[in-house]
C-alpha cells in the first residue's frame, strides 16, 4: 500500500506540472493562430483520447513522464496550402518565442498561485533563537551568543527557522564573509556580526546548514520519554513501553533524549543496562541495539523507539497573516527567490562548488512528494510550488531540446534577421540530448545510491 500511495501521489504531481506546462504552450499557440494537432499528457500508446471542435486531439498516454503539444509545422510533414498560415514555422519569430516560453512561464505562474494560497492561509514558524554554539565554529568566531535571535542573514530578514535555512541555502559552496544581524530577547538593538566561509559545505551530500555554522537553534529540552516502540525491535524485546522514561544507561544519567540517542548509537550490538521510570516505579531492563550501517559505511546502534516531543512555548511561535494583494506580492517575491536560488545552485554545481551528489531524480521526487502529502496540504503545495519553479527554470536553460534551446535559436534569428542554419540546429539538438540524458543518468544514479 505504501508503494502504491507513493506511485499515485508522484503520478498526480507530475500530471499537474506537465498539464500546466503544456497548457501554457497550447494556450499561446492558439492565440497566435497556430493549429494544435495534439495535446498529450504522457508518451507512448494512448489510453484515452478525444477531440475538440477545432480538431485538436487530446491524449492521456501510457508513459506518464512528461507530455507534449504537437503543432502544425511544415518541417514535420506536408501541410495543405489552405492551412499553411496556421503552421508554427510560418509565424513571426516573436510569436514563436511567445509560444515556446509560455510553458516554463506557466510553471512559474503555478508557483506564484501556490505560494499565494499558502500566504493567504497564513504562515507559522519558530523564532530563530540560538540554543547552542559549537566552540571554534563559524558562529563562534563571528561572536554569536546563545540566546540571541537571528533577525537577518546577509541583509535578508529571517523571522523564522525556515527563513534562516532559506538564506543559508544560497551560501552553500561559497568562500567569503557571511553577515548576521542579531538581537537579545526583549531588546530592539540590532548587533552586526560577520563570519568567514571557505567552500562552505561544498562536498556535503545532505548539508546540515545550521550545523555547518556550529549553531543549534533553541528547542525545549526533550526528556528521554518513550512515545512509540517499533514492533519486533530490540526495544520491544527488552520490554520498553510507551511512557517509560530512561533515567540511566549503564549507570550514566540520561537527562536529555539526545544523550540517550548518542549513547545507543555508539554501542551497536552491545548490551545496555537501563534504569527506567514507569509510572513512578523504577524498573531494570537490558536492551541490545541492532547494528546498522550509515551512508559513510560507519556502524551505529538503534533500539527502535521514538520520543514524545514537547510543545514550543507560545512566545517562540510566530504567525503571519496577509491579505489577498499582500499575499500575491509575497507569492511573486518567493517565486523570484526560489528562481534565483535554483540558478545559483546550477552555476555552483557547474563550477564544482556544490557536490553533484545533491542532484536528485525521479526516485527522490517520489519520496519527497509522498512525504509532503502525508504531512498535510500546505506541505504538499509548498513542494509542488518548489518543483514547478525548478521545472520552469530548467526548461529555460539554453540547452537545445529544451524550451530554452529553442528560445536561443529564435533569439539569434531575431537579432541576425535570418534563421540559424538547420545543420547547426541539428548538431545543437544532438549535443543537448547528450547533456540532458547525462544529467538524467547522474540524477538516477544518485537516487539509487541513496537507497
Amino acid at each position: 500500500m505504501e508503494l502504491l500511495y507513493t506511485v499515485l501521489i508522484t503520478l498526480a504531481t507530475l500530471a499537474v506540472l506537465v498539464a500546466v506546462h503544456e497548457y501554457g504552450h497550447f494556450w499561446v499557440a492558439r492565440r497566435c493562430g497556430v493549429k494544435v494537432l495534439r495535446f498529450s499528457i504522457g508518451f507512448g500508446r494512448g489510453l484515452y483520447r478525444w477531440h475538440d471542435s477545432q480538431g485538436t486531439e487530446y491524449v492521456i498516454a501510457s508513459i506518464p513522464l512528461g507530455g507534449y503539444v504537437k503543432m502544425l509545422d511544415e518541417r514535420e510533414g506536408d501541410v495543405p496550402p489552405e492551412e499553411r498560415e496556421q503552421a508554427f514555422n510560418r509565424k513571426p519569430v516573436l510569436q514563436r518565442i511567445a509560444v515556446v516560453s509560455a510553458g516554463p512561464l506557466a510553471n512559474l505562474g503555478l508557483a506564484v498561485v501556490a505560494y499565494w494560497f499558502l500566504f493567504m492561509a497564513g504562515e507559522t514558524g519558530y523564532v530563530p533563537v540560538i540554543g547552542e554554539i559549537e566552540a571554534g565554529s563559524v558562529a563562534d568566531v563571528a561572536g554569536l551568543e546563545v540566546g540571541q535571535e537571528i533577525v537577518a542573514v546577509d541583509g535578508g530578514d529571517t523571522p523564522t527557522w525556515q527563513a534562516v535555512n532559506f538564506r543559508l541555502l544560497d551560501r552553500i559552496g561559497d568562500t567569503g564573509s557571511i553577515r548576521f544581524s542579531v538581537k537579545y530577547p526583549d531588546s530592539d538593538v540590532i548587533y552586526e556580526s560577520e563570519g568567514v566561509l571557505q567552500r562552505w559545505l561544498s562536498s556535503a551530500e545532505q548539508p546540515d546548514l545550521l550545523g555547518g555554522l556550529g549553531i543549534r537553534l533553541y528547542t525545549p529540552d526533550v526528556p528521554p520519554v518513550v512515545d512509540q516502540v517499533v514492533p519486533d525491535s530490540p526495544a520491544e524485546a527488552a520490554g520498553l513501553q510507551l511512557g517509560d522514561r530512561v533515567l540511566r544507561a549503564d549507570g550514566q544519567e540520561m537527562r536529555l533524549w539526545m544523550d540517550w540517542v548518542e549513547y545507543v548509537r555508539a554501542r551497536p550490538a552491545e548490551p545496555i543496562s537501563l534504569e527506567i521510570d514507569r509510572n513512578g516505579t523504577l524498573e531494570q531492563l537490558v536492551v541490545i541495539p541492532e547494528a546498522l550501517t550509515d551512508e559513510k559505511g560507519e556502524v551505529f546502534g538503534r533500539v527502535g523507539v521514538s520520543v514524545a516531543m514537547p510543545e514550543m512555548p507560545p512566545e517562540m511561535i510566530r504567525q503571519f497573516h496577509r491579505g489577498p494583494l499582500e499575499a500575491l506580492g509575497a507569492g511573486f517575491t518567493r517565486t523570484g527567490e526560489v528562481m534565483a536560488f535554483t540558478l545559483s545552485s546550477i552555476k555552483k554545481m557547474v563550477m564544482g562548488l556544490i557536490s553533484p551528489k545533491n542532484l536528485s531524480g525521479p526516485i527522490t521526487i517520489a519520496k519527497v512528494a509522498s512525504a509532503s502529502a502525508k504531512s498535510g496540504l500546505e506541505s504538499y503545495i509548498s513542494f509542488l510550488a518548489l518543483l514547478s519553479v525548478s521545472l520552469g527554470v530548467l526548461n529555460l536553460l539554453p540547452i537545445p531540446v529544451l524550451d530554452g534551446g529553442h528560445l536561443l535559436f529564435y533569439t539569434v534569428e531575431l537579432l541576425a534577421g535570418r534563421p540559424v542554419p538547420e545543420k547547426i540546429q541539428a548538431l545543437g539538438y544532438q549535443l543537448g540530448l547528450v547533456i540532458v540524458l547525462g544529467i538524467m543518468v547522474l540524477a538516477l544514479y544518485n537516487d539509487v545510491a541513496r537507497l
